[in-house]
């Protein structure tokens, strides 16, 4: 009699085992930044396919979160463009079918300095972090004046760094990453030099990307997190209080830095992965050729997938 009982005990947990499973929502691992325009996906849940729930895991690397994708830690992730061409280039399974947002970046010196422009960093000490968009960014503007990066002293410091080590004095400027531009302007310790976007690269930054065998494998689920994207940048672009709250609240920034970085429009948030952005982002990679950052370019028909995008535009 025991062991009957046991045996129906058993049958009747497996039989319900199912259901339970099912009623679970959907875990999708999303990675992102600590920066203002990483936050979108702090919003997704406004917007994602019911039954779905939106798990955050937040990098201090633009790298690290490209990596993630890679390994599959994430399902989906934001990044700098330049962190996934590096992957792309190297032959990782890293697609772009998205874009998450533009501008982002600003080259800052110390408060009171003779740095007005970009040229007048030649002889000082830049904070700049390896691998990041800022540094293709600002190495292309240093060309434009006819400069190098051997006309200045490049100190490798994280964006979450910057406006400190301007304040102590350990660097003279820095090309950093919002809020933190933002934050060295509005506490007086710094004077912006300008937000460089005058280039042919505009103001190309974060991208949204995945794994190939998720878009292989698992395109609806693609579109609908790139859809969700989409409803998050158009309700985040009509609803600035709604960003500073939320960036105050999860990412512990300074609200006076993240009011001055939006109200300054230096961060836009978007999704399209349109001809345009596909157009900078190539003539970025080529600009990482010639640095020597990368030994080849990424093959761009399988590295930048519009499908998604295209599909949702048109929809």
């Amino acid at each position: 009699m025991i062991r009957r009982r046991l045996l129906l005990g058993s049958g009747l947990a497996t039989l319900a085992a199912p259901a339970v499973l099912r009623a679970q929502p959907k875990a999708i691992k999303m990675g992102c930044l600590r920066l203002v325009h990483s936050m979108p996906p702090f919003f997704y849940e406004k917007f994602a396919p019911e039954g779905t729930k939106i798990e955050i895991v937040m990098f201090d690397s633009p790298t690290d979160g490209k990596n993630a994708v890679v390994t599959k830690s994430v399902d989906f992730g934001t990044f700098g463009v330049a962190a996934a061409i590096l992957g792309g280039a190297a032959g990782e399974p890293v697609v772009v079918v998205g874009a998450m947002s533009n501008k982002g970046m600003g080259v800052i010196a110390k408060a009171g300095s003779d740095m007005k422009t970009v040229k007048d960093l030649k002889g000082h000490k830049v904070g700049i972090w390896p691998g990041s968009t800022q540094e293709v960014f600002i190495f292309e503007r240093l060309k434009m004046e006819g400069l190098t990066v051997k006309d200045i002293t490049p100190v490798r410091v994280p964006f979450g760094e910057m406006p400190a080590m301007l304040a102590r004095g350990d660097i003279d400027a820095y090309v950093g990453a919002e809020p933190g531009p933002a934050l060295s302007i509005t506490s007086g310790a710094g004077q912006l030099v300008e937000y460089p976007y005058g280039t042919p690269m505009g103001g190309l930054n974060m991208i949204f990307g995945t794994h190939e065998e998720t878009v292989a494998k698992n395109p609806d689920l693609v579109k609908a997190m790139l859809k969700t994207q989409r409803q998050a940048a158009e309700f985040m672009s009509a609803n600035t209080p709604a960003v500073v709250d939320a960036t105050v609240q999860k990412l512990g920034a300074n609200r006076a830095a993240v009011e001055q970085a939006l109200g300054a429009k230096n961060v836009e948030y978007v999704w399209k992965l349109d001809d345009k952005v596909q157009g900078q982002a190539k003539t970025y990679a080529q600009h990482m050729l010639d640095l020597k950052q990368i030994r080849a370019l990424p093959k761009f028909e399988t590295f930048l997938n519009p499908k998604f995008s295209n599909e949702l535009a048109n929809s």
